[in-house]
């Protein structure tokens, strides 16, 4: 993928928002999708820097933070297998660490909707937490994700082989996540997923040993890396 100056930057930087922010620059969007909105961070970040942005997620508790974190913002309490939204009515589609969380069942159900909604040639920009990296590795305990992320990136590479999409770029970079101990880390993988709670709870000293062996002490807190892949898609409806 040929990059500008600023999207190599946001690579260079690690923070997925950065990234997305200037991929959705480059590609000229506007009105964006984030499916899979969750507390509603990224629709709050691409507004600041003037997008027009709606969120979905199918978790009414975390809509309520969303609505707080993106004020006026519009959010819709829907899954990603089954959107409310006029067909093309999205200049661009994205789904940030939320296309594993679908059912792998439905997984091309929610890339279907994504192509539905968005225009023609527009970007449908996935971003997928890789099996690897010392977060996954302090996480497992609670969720092993490795057959799910394997699921998510063969679930797209069907979606392109069936010409749903054109493949524009595919990119690995690192994101590092800073937690001020590991009871901090286990509540943050409670919150992207309440089901967690009870395996959390159960495997607390696990997860405890695995984060202090995993982590680097870093600015009075510690730190984890986690591997993402970036999947930049172009939609392709005839």
């Amino acid at each position: 993928m040929q990059t500008p100056q600023a999207l190599n930057a946001a690579f260079a930087s690690g923070r997925p928002h950065d990234v997305i922010v200037e991929t959705l620059r480059f590609a000229g969007a506007k009105g964006i999708l984030d499916v899979g909105c969750g507390e509603g961070r990224l629709v709050a970040r691409l507004i600041e820097e003037g997008f027009e942005a709606v969120g979905a997620d199918p978790n009414p508790q975390v809509l309520e933070t969303a609505r707080a974190n993106a004020p006026g913002a519009r959010f819709a309490d829907a899954g990603a297998e089954m959107l409310p939204f006029e067909d093309g009515g999205f200049d661009a589609v994205v789904f940030l660490n939320s296309l594993h969380h679908v059912p792998v069942g439905s997984m091309a159900r929610a890339l279907g909707e994504a192509r539905r909604i968005g225009r023609e040639g527009g970007p449908v920009v996935i971003v997928e937490p890789l099996a690897e990296g010392s977060y996954f590795e302090a996480m497992q305990p609670v969720e092993d994700e490795t057959a799910i992320r394997h699921a998510a990136g063969v679930a797209i590479a069907d979606a392109v082989r069936a010409g749903w999409f054109g493949l524009k770029g595919n990119v690995v970079f690192a994101a590092t996540s800073r937690f001020a101990n590991a009871e901090e880390f286990v509540a943050s993988l409670i919150a992207v997923d309440p089901a967690r709670t009870a395996s959390a709870e159960r495997r607390r000293a696990e997860v405890e040993r695995r984060f202090r062996e995993c982590s680097q002490k870093d600015e009075g807190g510690f730190r984890l890396v986690q591997p993402l892949r970036i999947y930049w898609l172009a939609i392709q409806k005839n």
